[in-house]
C-alpha cells in the first residue's frame, strides 16, 4: 500500500506481550509445518470471551444446576431445542453483561449486548515501511494526537498518495497515475492573459496570467483532485495549438483561447469565461473649438440675433415712455439714438446711470433686467464648458467608412480575427496588417493608415477592454460587436472533464473569486469618457429663452392709445413664432419703426 489510512484497536500492554509470546510457542510446537504467527484480533476476542464468562461465574456465586424441561410444542425440528433451561440463566446472563476488565483486546465493556472498543489507533500506512500512528479514537475524547488527551485534537501530518501533505479530494476519471499535460501558448504580447518566462539559470518554467488563475481557481472548485503540469508552446497560431490536443499532444490546452466553430469539430470547449465579441477601437480627434471666435458659439446665431434686438427693442420701449417726461431721453434725434443704445446695453451689466421717472418704464427695465441675468448666466456656463470640456470625437464611425476609404486594417498576430475580416467582411488582405503588443496598437493607430499605420484595430473585447484602459483618451471603440463565444479551455472530444470543468466555471464566476482576478491583472477597468461616441457641449437656441422673451414684450401691449403697445407685442410674437427666420430682416425692421418714430415726434430741447 502506498500512503493509505486505516485503523487498528489500540491493545498494547504487557498482558498482551506476555501472552503473544506464549502462544507463538505453543503454536511452533503443534504446528512445526507451519509458519509462525501471532493472535489475530479475534483470537484475542475469544479469549476475552472465555474470560468474561468465567468471572460472571465467580461473581453469581452459587447457581442452581437444576433445568426446567424444553417447552412442549409440536414443531420440534432440532436437538437444540429438546435442552432445557438453566433456572440460574437470567442471574448468569447478568453477570455477563456487568463484566467490565481490561482485556487483552483492551478494554472489555458489554453496551446492549455489544462489545465496545476502548480505543482505535489511526494508522498512515506509506510504502513497505508500515505504518505510522498520526493519531487516536476513543468513545470519550474521540480523535486526538495522544491517547487520553482531550485537548490535543486532530491528527498528526498525514502522507498522502503522491507525498502529499494536502488533503485529497478524491478521484472519479482515470488518470493511471499521469499528471494532465497542458498546452498554454507562448505570447509576445498581452502577457496579461497568458505570460511563460523561463529561469536561465535553471530551466524552470513559470507560467501566470489572468487565464492561468481562472483555470487553477476553477480546478480548485472541482469536487476531487486533478494534477497537471503546464507546456509551452511556441507557435504563433491558435488553431495549430487547438490541434495538439486533437493529436493527443496535450490533454488540454488553457489560454486565451477563443471558441468558434471550425475548432469545435475536432475538440470540445468548457463554458466561456470572458466576455464575448470582436469589435474596432479607432483613434479620437479633438474639436477645435478653442479659437478666436469661440465666445460666439454659446449661443446659437438666431440666439444672438434676437437678444440684439431685444435690446434695441427694450430701449426703444423706455424711449418712448419716458422722452416725453424725462429730460435724460430728450434731445437731438443723434442724441436720443446714442440714450437708446447706451441705456439698453448698459444693462447687460446693470450699469444704467439714466434715472426713469414711469412705472411703467420701471417695470418694463426690471423684466429686461432678469432676461439679462439669465441670459449672462446661461452664456457663462456654456462658454465655462467649452472651454474647459474636451470635445472628442470618433475618426471613423462605421465599417463601411474603412473599405470606401481603403484604410489599413490592424488584428491581432495569430488571432481567428484575420479570418473574420477576410471572409466576413470582405477585406483586402493587402489592407490587414499584424501586431502583437499593446504598444505595437497604439503606435500603429498613432501613424494612420496613410502613414504606414492603421486606421482601425479589429480584435475581441477583452484585449480592446485592456488596451482602452491604458489609452482611453486616444481611442474609442466604436461600430457593431460581432458576435464570437469568449474564450474557453479545450479538451480531448468526448472528455468527461469538460462539463465538471464547465460547472466549476459557473462557481467561479458567479462568486467574488473571477472579481479578484479581474483586478488582479486588468485593476479597475472605469468608464473612460471616450467610451461615448461624443462628449460635447451643445450651444443654447433662442427657443431656450423664447419665454423670457414673450414676458418682457407682453407688459407693453397697453402703453398708449396710438397702437405702440399693439405694435411691440406684435413684434415679440412674430420673433418668437419664427424660431429660424431671418431674424436680420426683423432686426432691421425693428430699427427701422425706431427711426420713423423719432422723427416723426417734435424736437423737445
Amino acid at each position: 500500500m502506498m500512503a493509505d489510512l486505516g485503523s487498528r484497536l489500540f491493545q498494547r500492554s504487557d498482558a498482551l506481550a506476555s501472552f503473544t509470546t506464549r502462544w507463538r510457542a505453543r503454536f511452533a510446537r503443534d504446528n512445526p509445518a507451519l509458519p509462525l504467527a501471532g493472535p489475530t484480533i479475534y483470537q484475542l476476542w475469544a479469549y476475552d470471551a472465555t474470560w468474561a464468562v468465567a468471572l460472571a461465574v465467580q461473581k453469581a456465586g452459587k447457581l442452581d444446576r437444576s433445568f426446567t424441561g424444553p417447552p412442549r410444542s409440536s414443531n420440534i425440528s432440532n436437538d437444540l431445542a429438546q435442552l432445557g433451561v438453566s433456572r440460574s440463566g437470567p442471574k448468569f446472563l447478568n453477570s455477563i453483561l456487568g463484566a467490565q476488565f481490561r482485556g487483552l483486546a483492551g478494554d472489555f465493556k458489554l453496551v446492549d449486548g455489544q462489545l465496545q472498543s476502548s480505543a482505535f489507533e489511526i494508522v498512515n500506512v506509506v510504502g513497505k515501511g508500515g505504518g505510522r500512528t498520526v493519531g487516536f479514537w476513543s468513545p470519550t475524547a474521540k480523535i486526538t494526537k495522544t491517547l487520553n488527551n482531550g485537548s490535543d485534537s486532530g491528527l498528526k501530518t498525514v502522507i498522502w498518495p503522491g507525498d502529499l501533505k494536502e488533503v485529497p479530494k478524491g478521484w472519479e476519471i482515470p488518470t493511471n497515475g499521469k499528471k494532465l499535460k497542458i498546452g498554454v501558448p507562448i505570447k509576445d504580447g498581452f502577457n496579461q492573459f497568458v505570460d511563460v518566462k523561463t529561469d536561465k539559470d535553471t530551466g524552470r518554467v513559470t507560467v501566470t496570467g489572468y487565464c492561468i488563475d481562472v483555470f487553477e481557481a476553477v480546478i480548485k472548485a472541482l469536487p476531487y483532485s486533478v494534477t497537471y503540469e503546464y507546456m509551452p508552446f511556441p507557435d504563433d497560431s491558435y488553431d495549430v495549438l487547438v490541434s495538439q490536443v486533437y493529436y493527443q499532444v496535450f490533454d488540454a490546452v488553457v489560454g486565451d483561447t477563443t471558441i468558434i466553430a471550425n475548432r469545435s469539430l475536432y475538440v470540445d470547449f468548457t463554458l466561456p469565461y470572458t466576455e464575448s465579441g470582436v469589435s474596432m477601437i479607432v483613434p479620437v480627434k479633438e474639436d477645435k473649438s478653442k479659437n478666436t471666435w469661440i465666445f460666439l458659439k454659446p449661443l446659437t446665431t438666431d440666439l444672438w440675433l434676437a437678444s440684439l434686438a431685444f435690446f434695441f427693442f427694450t430701449g426703444f420701449v423706455v424711449w418712448v415712455i419716458e422722452h416725453r417726461i424725462n429730460m435724460e431721453f430728450r434731445g437731438p434725434p443723434s442724441q436720443q439714438m446714442g440714450t437708446i443704445f447706451y441705456f439698453a446695453f448698459s444693462t447687460l451689466v446693470f450699469a444704467h446711470k439714466e434715472r426713469l421717472e414711469s412705472n411703467l418704464s420701471r417695470f418694463a427695465v426690471i423684466i429686461w433686467v432678469f432676461v439679462v441675468l439669465i441670459l449672462t448666466s446661461s452664456y457663462t456656463a456654456s462658454l465655462t464648458s467649452m472651454l474647459t470640456v474636451q470635445q472628442l470625437q470618433p475618426a471613423v464611425t462605421d465599417l463601411s467608412e474603412l473599405i470606401k476609404n481603403g484604410d489599413h486594417i490592424g488584428y491581432q498576430d495569430g488571432s481567428f480575427v484575420l479570418g473574420l475580416l477576410k471572409q466576413q467582411l470582405k477585406f483586402e488582405e493587402n489592407k490587414l496588417k499584424n501586431y502583437s503588443s499593446l504598444d505595437e496598437y497604439a503606435e500603429a493607430l498613432a501613424l494612420g493608415s496613410k502613414n504606414g499605420g492603421v486606421a482601425a484595430m479589429f480584435d475581441e473585447i477583452p484585449y480592446l477592454k485592456l488596451f482602452l484602459s491604458e489609452h482611453c483618451q486616444d481611442y474609442t471603440m466604436v461600430g457593431r460587436t460581432y458576435k464570437t463565444d469568449g474564450f474557453g479551455f479545450v479538451f480531448p472530444r468526448g472528455s468527461p472533464l469538460v462539463s465538471d470543468v464547465s460547472r466549476a466555471i459557473l462557481n467561479v464566476t458567479e462568486g467574488d473569486i473571477m472579481a479578484e482576478i479581474e483586478k488582479k491583472w486588468f485593476g479597475d477597468q472605469t468608464t473612460c469618457p471616450s467610451d461615448t461616441s461624443s462628449v460635447t457641449s451643445s450651444s443654447l437656441n433662442f427657443r431656450s429663452f423664447g419665454g423670457l422673451f414673450l414676458i418682457t414684450g407682453f407688459p407693453y401691449r397697453r402703453k398708449s392709445k396710438n397702437g405702440l403697445g399693439t405694435m411691440i407685442l406684435k413684434i415679440s410674437v412674430l420673433t418668437l413664432s419664427r424660431i429660424t427666420p431671418p431674424v436680420l430682416t426683423m432686426g432691421a425692421r425693428l430699427t427701422a419703426i425706431i427711426l420713423s418714430e423719432m422723427l416723426q415726434r417734435p424736437r423737445l430741447m
